[in-house]
């Protein structure tokens, strides 16, 4: 299992962008420890898991 990512670590990469709150791919996958690719391939794949306006 990998180490607990703290609530501080998350809130540091998120953005406000035109009033939306967002996290980009690269920050969600680094929290995650995996590729980019991955994260984005598990949203196209499993789109049911994932917001609606995810993308």
């Amino acid at each position: 299992m990998g180490e607990i990512i703290s609530y501080r670590e998350v809130e540091d990469k998120v953005l406000d962008i035109r009033g939306a709150k967002v996290i980009l791919d690269r920050d969600v996958a680094a929290l995650y420890g995996v590729e980019t690719r991955d994260i984005n391939k598990s949203v196209k794949n499993n789109p049911e898991k994932f917001p609606k306006d995810i993308s």
